[in-house]
């Protein structure tokens, strides 16, 4: 059986992966930077391909925090599975946003089906 596009059924739990990353360094006089880590939500489906919902809040730095909600390209084959980009801007907090950029881990890295 050809599971090759498993992700596009609407009947049952597709897959997800996992984001982790830092944005960049903003702000001359108070430079710094914050740290994230997520899971995607399901794969949508888009045409033959898929993307994912991606939606976080970063660490603290000195009483504020930022956050994120959008989605990732389609796939982005990588050997025998797959993996996604993104590159946005999070929300403005403290008078400051930050641009950051991420590949999402593969979807399933124990699997035997790669």
């Amino acid at each position: 059986m050809d599971n090759s596009n498993q992700y596009l059924s609407n009947t049952k739990q597709t897959h997800v992966h996992e984001i982790q990353g830092s944005v960049v360094i903003a702000e001359q006089n108070d430079p710094h930077s914050h740290r994230f880590a997520t899971i995607s939500g399901e794969a949508i489906p888009y045409g033959m391909d898929h993307y994912h919902e991606v939606s976080f809040k970063t660490d603290f730095f000195r009483e504020h925090y930022h956050s994120f909600q959008g989605h990732t390209t389609t796939a982005i084959p990588i050997g025998n599975t797959h993996i996604h980009y993104l590159e946005s801007v999070t929300t403005t907090n403290d008078g400051h946003k930050h641009a950051f950029r991420f590949a999402t881990l593969i979807d399933d890295p124990t699997s035997n089906h790669h």
